[in-house]
């Protein structure tokens, strides 16, 4: 078996490389050490590394840091692209401190979560893909988060906050105004 991916149909056309490239700590390159260890095939580690290189970028997945992706993996930019723009957890803009992800599939919706996106917005003065001034909420309508049994629900960094109402939204806001709220990212 093969140690590394090969695509075999290469695009036709370059995808450019940024001339930066992501530089990490050793306990950080450790961390990424210990992932592609579990994984034959350095290519099936992209998600989990997307994730650290996401969280020690600052909560996106920047150019350099994608550059840095991809020489590690040994693909191209373009396959580090197909990859984070699918994923809803991969934010390939700058957010907020706090990124609030109103789910707003049919479950969700049904439910009430325009309401929810509504009170969202109210309370931080941003409609949904903004970000407060000072960069510490945004607020995103999301595909399906599956956790329709407890819908409208939504999702700040790792955790989810279901059976949500105008109330609970208010009490949320304010636990991340006062830091009791994590944001997945250090």
């Amino acid at each position: 078996m093969s140690e590394q991916f090969t695509p075999n149909n290469p695009l036709p056309q370059g995808a450019p490389v940024p001339e930066e490239m992501a530089v990490f700590a050793p306990e950080v390159e450790a961390e990424i050490d210990h992932h592609l260890a579990k994984y034959p095939v350095k290519r099936s580690a992209i998600l989990p590394l997307m994730f650290i290189v996401q969280r020690e970028r600052g909560g996106w997945l920047d150019p350099p840091g994608v550059a840095y992706l991809a020489d590690r993996l040994g693909v191209r930019i373009t396959d580090i692209w197909e990859v984070a723009t699918f994923y809803s957890m991969i934010n390939t803009e700058p957010v907020g401190k706090y990124h609030l992800q109103v789910c707003r599939t049919l479950s969700c919706k049904i439910l009430g979560a325009g309401k929810i996106t509504e009170q969202c917005s109210r309370r931080l003065g941003i409609e949904p893909g903004g970000t407060t001034p000072d960069g510490m909420f945004s607020l995103s309508e999301v595909e399906c988060l599956g956790s329709c049994g407890t819908a409208p629900m939504m999702q700040i960094g790792f955790d989810y906050y279901e059976n949500l109402t105008a109330e609970k939204i208010d009490e949320i806001i304010e636990k991340c105004k006062g830091g009791q709220v994590g944001n997945g990212v250090r």
